[in-house]
C-alpha cells in the first residue's frame, strides 16, 4: 500500500478547521439565548443601520439553512438565515450587522471586496479543474500539467487570503454601525465581538488549509521530476 507523507501537511489545517467550525457553534448556541435590549428582530436592525449610513439600495430577505447569511454584491441582496432574520439576540444582531458592514463595501467601493468578486468565475474554475489536471500531469509524468494544476489551485488560495481582510473589515464596520445607531449596550458588545471572532477564524483555517495544501502540491510535483 502506498504511503504519502504529504498528507501530513493537511493536518493542521485540518485540525485548526474543526476547531473554528467548533467555535462558531459554541458562540452561535450561546448568543443566539441572550436576547438584546433594543429587542428588534435582526432584518429590522439591519435596515436601520443601512439607511443610517444612507444606504438605501440593499434588500434584506429572509434566507434558508444555519448560518447560511449573506450579502450578494450583484444584486445588492442581503440574505440571513432562518435562525437570524426574525431573531433579536445578541448573536442575530451581530451576524446581521457584518453582512450590512459588507453591503457598506460595496456602497463604498472597498477594493478588495470588488476584487474577490471580480476572481470568482476564475476561482471556480481552478477549483474544479486543477486537481485533475495535476494527477493527469502526474499519471502522464509531463510536468507543465502538474504545474497548470498547482497554478490553478493558487487561484483558490489567492481567493482566501483576499477573504480575510474583506471579512475582518466588515466585521468592524459592524461593531461600528451597532454602536453609532445604539442598537446593542456596551456589556452586549462582547457576545457579538465573541461571534465575529470565531466566525473569523473559519476564514482564517479556510486560508491555512489551502495554503498547506498547495505546499503538498509543490511538493509532490518536486519530488515528481525528481524520479
Amino acid at each position: 500500500m502506498y504511503y504519502d507523507p504529504t498528507y501530513l501537511l493537511l493536518i493542521p489545517g485540518l485540525l485548526l478547521a474543526l476547531w473554528a467550525q467548533g467555535a462558531v457553534k459554541s458562540a452561535y448556541a450561546k448568543y443566539s439565548r441572550v436576547p438584546s435590549r433594543n429587542g428588534l428582530p435582526a432584518a429590522e436592525a439591519v435596515r436601520r443601520m443601512l439607511e443610517a449610513s444612507g444606504n438605501y439600495r440593499v434588500q434584506v430577505l429572509p434566507g434558508q439553512g444555519t448560518l447560511t447569511d449573506h450579502y450578494d454584491p450583484r444584486n445588492q441582496t442581503l440574505k440571513l438565515s432562518e435562525g437570524v432574520y426574525n431573531s433579536s439576540s445578541v448573536a442575530a444582531l451581530g451576524i446581521a450587522a457584518h453582512e450590512a458592514g459588507h453591503a457598506m463595501q460595496d456602497k463604498e467601493g472597498y477594493a478588495l471586496l470588488g476584487l474577490r468578486s471580480a476572481i470568482v468565475p476564475a476561482v471556480n474554475i481552478g477549483s474544479k479543474l486543477s486537481f485533475p489536471i495535476f494527477i493527469v500531469g502526474l499519471i502522464m509524468s509531463f510536468r507543465p500539467l502538474t504545474l497548470i494544476g498547482i497554478a490553478l489551485f493558487a487561484l483558490t488560495v489567492l481567493f482566501t487570503l483576499i477573504t480575510l481582510p474583506v471579512e475582518f473589515d466588515a466585521s468592524r464596520r459592524a461593531i461600528a454601525m451597532l454602536n453609532a445607531s445604539g442598537l446593542i449596550a456596551k456589556d452586549e458588545e462582547k457576545g457579538v465581538r465573541k461571534v465575529l471572532n470565531a466566525a473569523a477564524m473559519t476564514y482564517v483555517a479556510a486560508a491555512v488549509g489551502a495554503i498547506l495544501q498547495l505546499l503538498r502540491l509543490i511538493l509532490i510535483s518536486r519530488s515528481r521530476s525528481r524520479d
